[in-house]
């Protein structure tokens, strides 16, 4: 299981799943603060017991600095399939008052699946908001948990070294 929160900042761009969201505000982060990549990628980690984004991309080291975070999952899932795992199936739930993520949906879903490599039924990605309460009802961020389920690869030899 992953989570990742992240607060609205301005002047910053709102990158959710790789795709970039029309919106006033982006959150605030090292990296792009892609959350929701964030969150799957602490739950692929887990699932092997290898540590945590913090570990494996500490936001103390410059080199990830505004980094896209589809570049992380990548190496994520290379870690993993050398481990001998692939993912099965992703469930992600993003938590937001707004922007509005239902029409990007389907893109953010075809991303994962493409930079994992896996086919787009195997990744599922959620919105909601808190109904105005809380953290994130309240606009001060977007928060995102994801479950991953890996299972054996089949295929030694595909590792995509990107």
């Amino acid at each position: 299981m992953g989570y990742d929160v992240h607060r609205y900042a301005e002047n910053r761009k709102f990158i959710l799943g790789g795709e970039e969201i029309e919106f006033e505000k982006g959150l605030l982060g090292h990296s792009d603060a892609d959350v929701l990549v964030h969150a799957l990628m602490d739950a692929m980690l887990g699932a092997l017991a290898l540590g945590d984004i913090g570990k494996h991309f500490p936001d103390t080291d410059p080199k990830y600095s505004g980094i896209s975070s589809m570049k992380l999952l990548s190496h994520v899932d290379r870690l993993i399939k050398e481990k001998g795992y692939e993912i099965s199936n992703a469930d992600c739930i993003v938590v937001a008052q707004k922007p509005k993520l239902a029409p990007h949906i389907g893109k953010i879903r075809q991303n994962i699946a493409n930079t994992v490599n896996t086919d787009i039924n195997n990744i599922s990605v959620k919105a909601t908001t808190e109904e105005k309460l809380g953290f994130t009802g309240n606009m001060d961020g977007v928060k995102a948990y994801a479950v991953c389920i890996l299972k054996e690869r089949t295929e030694k030899n595909d590792i995509k070294m990107s």
